[in-house]
């Protein structure tokens, strides 16, 4: 991998200290990349028919029609102009895991920082509305919703100043952010979940009530997903201080990586059930896959609704 597409891995990316930096590299890779892709933005909007000719790419024929009405038809997309997006990004402490990262390994925080602010480049790019919000148990920044890039440049500051410090909570706190949002827009949530799930549930379900298209992002840390320890270990809680467990970690390996996949496919299995996009990232992921993980849900979403 060479050029702008070696920014994709984590551990080149880590080597960047400025988040702008680092997220212009992601974007400028990407969209190098998109060239010969069939999706040909992230407000694209279900238009009309046609009839199909010779030539035409006979992935955007509508089957459904066709079983209808015998013809050939090729559905036609225009570009929406008013997309609003808003980032939620949580920067509650257990974000910063692993707090004592090297320089070739970014944190959570740091991959979903860098996420966000890739995120808003790309939105930002297409004209489309974007906004931020910070939280952990209330809220900590925000940045309203603009498709400016002088407003892009205060964003993505607001992404490198924060700090990742505090316990998360969400039960209230999304219902009040929804009612901050009365036009309808694209909530996109990034967060580690590690908080009740009731709360998260609930919050999330207010948004679609709300009639707002959702994407979860779900980040978690290569050493959540894979439990790679194998020496006697002394486990702190991040967010509860008091929490210390020494242990043996080969004797709960199998037993903590039944429960992590089981919260993960009850949090996959409720997105599902209440239309809202889900994909899990590992902070070892490349960038793109998050990227194009959110261009092909919103894609499938709004062909969907064609």
């Amino acid at each position: 991998m060479s050029g702008s597409a070696s920014y994709f891995r984590p551990e080149i990316l880590s080597k960047i200290s400025r988040l702008e930096l680092r997220a212009r590299h992601v974007v400028e890779g990407f969209v190098g990349g998109m060239h010969e892709s069939p999706y040909k933005g992230f407000s694209v909007e279900f238009a009309d028919h046609r009839q199909y000719v010779a030539g035409d790419d006979v992935r955007h024929l509508d089957w459904r029609a066709y079983a209808k009405t015998d013809r050939l038809l090729i559905k036609e997309y225009e570009v929406e102009t008013n997309l609003r997006a808003h980032l939620l990004v949580d920067c509650s402490h257990s974000m910063a895991y692993p707090e004592h990262a090297g320089t070739d390994r970014m944190t959570k925080w740091d991959y979903a920082a860098t996420l966000a602010a890739s995120l808003a480049y790309l939105m930002v790019g297409q004209q489309d509305g974007v906004g931020l919000t910070l939280f952990d148990h209330e809220i900590r920044a925000q940045r309203p919703t603009s498709t400016s890039r002088a407003s892009l440049a205060g964003l993505v500051q607001v992404l490198e100043d924060a700090r990742p410090d505090r316990e998360t909570s969400v039960k209230m706190l999304f219902n009040h952010l929804a009612e901050q949002m009365p036009r309808r827009g694209l909530v996109v949530l990034i967060s580690d979940l590690l908080t009740d799930f009731d709360d998260i549930v609930n919050g999330l379900q207010r948004f679609r009530f709300s009639q707002h298209e959702i994407m979860v992002m779900h980040v978690l840390d290569h050493d959540e997903l894979e439990f790679p320890f194998t020496d006697q270990t002394l486990f702190e809680g991040m967010e509860a201080s008091n929490v210390e467990i020494q242990t043996d970690p080969q004797a709960l390996r199998q037993s903590y990586l039944d429960a992590i996949q089981a919260y993960i496919s009850r949090v996959r299995a409720s997105c599902l059930d209440h239309g809202i996009d889900y994909v899990l990232l590992s902070t070892a992921d490349p960038l793109d896959i998050a990227l194009t993980s959110f261009l092909a849900n919103r894609m499938h979403r709004l062909r969907s609704r064609a």
